[in-house]
């Protein structure tokens, strides 16, 4: 006759623990009664120990997880044999004793099969619940066969069972936990857009499992360029379901057919046995994660979003495609306008595209110092480009930019153009009639050195915004597509922060879309057609520098909202270039201006030739001097092959007259 354990009120743990000791109590003595050959009477059935189930009470964690998993009453009887060790260490003695000696005291199939009510031998298949799900693995390392191997019980199995329900050790290099959404800064603020919101509503109820052939809920793709509003859609419609939510970049998933398949099989047990959501980050996911992905999926379960610029076909599993763009300007405008004034709130909300969690997290960090919190986003959204781009530093303004005064207008349009934009475009509304052609590009034209790249950097420190140069070499590739893919990664990268790109020697590029003759021109032609797309597409500031305008197809140039053309500088140019070269903390001697002035030199010449000499003069220990000055000319001149006569870098100059002297 069998016997039931009641659960005990509001205390799970001791419940679960009665009902362990009492299913132990009932192994033990079939195990004595089967080393004496006696017969049992009261341990007929399919199972030790019932359980009074009235609908309501959660079930011991052995019975729960016979259910999630689905064993049959031999095989949740099998695993209780394997676990006893670890409960109780005298169950090894009579393994041992009931086994003739053998096998250190690990139970075995064999052991099972004789000992256990209603024996079925498709116990022992690689898909049969126990080994499926590993909650058993089988130690044939000594060559015995399989229903005499030792069986050692999975220890996150044997955590379960006593109710310690932690991640399994294996997946946390894998994976990351991710916080729910916070609040914002004021109590009563939503923590996501009114947009986000009713999203995450949504997709709260796809959560749970539907009837897609499997029983598992759709795989959720989150598509767009927006990952902190895809990460925090996801969180907030996970914890509305009472899921935990992890985050696992594709890049992680192992390579290998029988690892991957190792991880999924892990991460399947785990939603089973814990309320959990899995987020699949595949917004920069390599070429040669999209077959991992694809298995993954097919072999895993549970509920699973991915993170993707664009929807994916590819996927083996029922899957619903969701857009998820940035909040609104005016929804941004707002939550920062609850920690700062409406002027800075307009200022940060037209520049960052940050969702109102990532907001929240700035403002508290900079407390009511609205530049604190400009630095705080810029620094959030700096974009990771690797080799595509490199960042510099600006430090120079307008007052280091030695340019005619048209030119100068011409830049200080484009920086009203990026920092009345939000004004423009949400505010009156412009965006909403124009769809295309939002961003601001400019094209700098001219020969090498006329101050291109220096312009661009003092466009970046007027609007304290962070200026990249893109490596064009390394963003255009041989390969058909790799160009567009590169491109597209560096424009997302930079979309949350507007940075400035600098595409220095742009004629590289975009140079003059030719004659469709083979396949290659075909491609080529589409690079350039997908490169002005993203600049218009772009929310920042994109500058195109090039040596060669001519280069440019006519077409290209009509779609660019400036063109400031960069002349080789004047004499009155470049007096005023030298005269500002020098450092006040540097020592410079009498120097003749006019004369250097009409030595024919660009702003980057004039720059090489003031370091060049400096480090001269400081080897010597002497002051930055006319006859130091010259030589560095000379060799200057002579590296960019620049004609010039011997009497115009001679020192002392014939009948010289030193005028407009600095020293």
């Amino acid at each position: 006759m069998t016997s039931a354990v009641e659960p005990a009120d509001g205390d799970w743990e001791t419940y679960n623990n009665e009902y362990l000791a009492a299913a132990l109590a009932r192994l033990r003595r079939l195990l004595q009664e089967h080393i004496t050959a006696a017969e049992s009477s009261d341990l007929t059935g399919t199972g030790y120990v019932e359980w009074a189930d009235d609908g309501e009470t959660r079930p011991p964690a052995l019975v729960g997880l016979s259910r999630l998993l689905g064993l049959s009453p031999f095989e949740r009887d099998t695993l209780l044999l394997c676990a006893a060790p670890e409960f109780d260490p005298r169950m090894a003695g009579l393994y041992a004793e009931a086994q003739g000696g053998h096998l250190a005291g690990h139970p075995t199939f064999a052991l099972a099969f004789s000992l256990l009510p209603d024996p079925a031998w498709d116990a022992l298949s690689p898909f049969g619940a126990l080994r499926y799900w590993r909650l058993v693995d089988v130690d044939r390392s000594a060559g015995q066969p399989l229903v005499s191997s030792p069986l050692r019980v999975d220890e996150r199995i044997v955590n379960h069972l006593k109710g310690l329900d932690h991640l399994d050790e294996r997946l946390h290099a894998l994976v990351t936990p991710l916080q729910p959404v916070q609040p914002l800064v004021a109590a009563e603020s939503p923590a996501l857009s009114t947009r986000h919101s009713a999203v995450a509503e949504v997709l709260g109820h796809w959560l749970d499992p539907r009837p897609t052939g499997d029983g598992r809920p759709p795989v959720i793709q989150l598509l767009g360029t927006d990952r902190e509003s895809k990460r925090s859609v996801a969180g907030q419609s996970a914890a509305a379901s009472g899921l935990l939510l992890y985050g696992m970049p594709t890049a992680l998933l192992p390579r290998s057919a029988e690892d991957l398949d190792a991880v999924a099989r892990l991460w399947h047990r785990e939603t089973r046995l814990s309320p959990l959501a899995l987020y699949l980050e595949a917004d920069s996911e390599p070429e040669e994660s999209a077959g991992p992905v694809a298995r993954f999926l097919e072999r895993s379960g549970g509920p699973c979003f991915v993170a993707t610029r664009e929807a994916r076909a590819d996927l083996p599993v029922p899957t619903a495609p969701v857009d998820i763009a940035p909040p609104p300007a005016a929804e941004r405008a707002t939550a920062w306008g609850e920690v700062f004034p409406p002027t800075a709130a307009d200022r940060l909300a037209g520049q960052f595209t940050l969702d109102l969690s990532a907001i929240h997290e700035v403002a508290v960090a900079a407390g009511t110092d609205p530049r604190l919190a400009w630095h705080g986003c810029l620094v959030r959204t700096r974009p990771r480009l690797g080799a595509l781009a490199q960042r510099l530093d600006s430090r120079v303004g307008w007052d280091d930019l030695v340019l005619p005064e048209h030119e100068k207008a011409l830049l200080r349009q484009i920086a009203d153009q990026v920092t009345q934009r939000a004004t423009v475009h949400d505010r009156w509304g412009f965006a909403e009639r124009v769809s295309r052609g939002l961003g601001i590009t400019a094209l700098f034209t001219g020969p090498s050195g006329t101050g291109k790249t220096m312009a661009a950097e003092v466009l970046a420190g007027h609007l304290e915004l962070d200026l990249y140069r893109v490596d064009l070499s390394a963003a255009v590739s041989k390969y058909i597509g790799e160009t567009e893919k590169n491109l597209r990664r560096l424009f997302d990268a930079a979309e949350p922060g507007g940075a400035v790109l600098f595409f220095d020697e742009a004629d590289a590029l975009f140079g003059k879309r030719s004659e469709v003759k083979d396949s290659h021109d075909r491609y080529a032609n589409i690079e350039v057609s997908y490169l002005l797309q993203q600049m218009e597409a772009y929310r920042g500031l994109a500058v195109l520098a090039t040596n060669l305008r001519r280069a440019l197809d006519t077409a290209f140039l009509r779609r660019l909202r400036f063109i400031v053309p960069f002349a080789f500088p004047g004499t009155a140019e470049r007096r005023e270039m030298w005269a500002r070269a020098f450092p006040s903390s540097a020592p410079v001697g009498e120097l003749d201006l006019e004369r250097l002035a009409t030595l024919p030199l660009s702003g980057g010449m004039i720059r090489n030739i003031t370091l060049n000499a400096a480090f001269a003069a400081a080897a010597a220990g002497t002051a930055i001097d006319m006859p130091t000055l010259l030589q560095a000319a000379r060799a200057e001149l002579h590296k960019t092959e620049t004609p010039v006569p011997e009497h115009d870098i001679a020192w002392p100059a014939p009948a010289a007259t030193v005028r407009g002297a600095v020293g």
